[in-house]
């Protein structure tokens, strides 16, 4: 979802500077809200990405910057403040006009999660919304796999801008599609089989 289907960035640094807002307020927090440190853990489950930015404090106050974040991101989706990437249904619709199924499987929450797709209507085109709450391990590829099981798919293409996302293609036996968006990296993208650079160039790549 995010980085491939869903601009963040619209949102993030709203709800990022919120949750730090009330850190700071709460005395938990001093100086600038750590947006560059986010975005070098961007696609990251959650629980790691408060060990990360917030390693001096509690589990308690981990959690509760946690729900506030949630919380702030959701609010700014209802709000319409969040985009999807150029041509996300335009995709989707050549996708599905064309016999293929579609699933997203993000480290996104599934609150957060169901308020993008809520919002542009998504379920029109996708059969199933994972999120990595479903997983013990918090491992993308396991998700992956979860979603290869349940609707028993002997062939399959994942599509995403991460290490995580492309890792979950090779381990499943999937193609792996890199998307060169905004949080990519170029040392993980050179794993994919494929990278593109905009989500209609999956027609191209499917074709072949």
């Amino acid at each position: 979802m995010d980085g491939t289907l869903f601009q963040t960035d619209n949102i993030l640094e709203l709800a990022l500077d919120d949750a730090f807002e009330k850190l700071r307020s709460m005395k938990y927090w001093t100086g600038e809200t750590p947006i560059a440190a986010y975005r070098e853990i961007m696609g990251a489950p959650l629980p790691k990405v408060w060990e990360t930015l917030l390693p001096e404090h509690s589990m308690e106050v981990r959690e509760q910057t946690d729900a506030y974040f949630l919380e702030r991101l959701i609010e700014n989706i209802k709000l319409g403040k969040g985009a999807l990437y150029p041509n996300v249904k335009e995709t989707f619709e050549y996708l599905t006009s064309n016999d293929y199924s579609i699933y997203i499987a993000s480290n996104g929450l599934t609150a957060y999660l169901q308020a993008i797709v809520d919002y542009y209507h998504l379920d029109h085109w996708v059969t199933e919304t994972f999120s990595i709450q479903q997983i013990d391990s918090l491992n993308k590829s396991d998700l992956v796999k979860t979603i290869k099981e349940n609707y028993n798919i002997q062939k399959g293409v994942v599509v995403g801008d991460r290490l995580s996302d492309i890792n979950a293609a090779k381990d499943n036996g999937f193609l792996a599609i890199g998307c060169n968006f905004d949080f990519a990296q170029v040392d993980e993208l050179v794993h994919a089989d494929v990278v593109i650079n905009e989500l209609l160039e999956l027609k191209t790549v499917l074709s072949r």
